[in-house]
């Protein structure tokens, strides 16, 4: 397989688990598939990431992040 496919292939497999993720969180349906509504919501994140207490709002993502998964589990 050509190097191009498999970059091709590992981006379109992060971009799914990505969606998964999305969906796993119920945002899909909190906001009746919105699209506006959800890059508005990652806009307002990513924003919270770039200021001042940017890394403090990681520390914390990460960390309801890994709870939630080990509570799955």
């Amino acid at each position: 397989m050509r190097e191009w496919q498999v970059k091709r292939r590992e981006r379109t497999r992060q971009l799914i688990e990505l969606g998964g993720l999305v969906a796993k969180a119920d945002l899909v349906e909190l906001t009746d598939d919105d699209r506006a509504a959800l890059y508005g919501a990652f806009l307002t994140v990513a924003a919270k990431l770039r200021g001042p207490d940017g890394s403090q709002a990681l520390v914390l993502f990460r960390r309801k992040g890994k709870h939630a998964f080990e509570t799955e589990n």
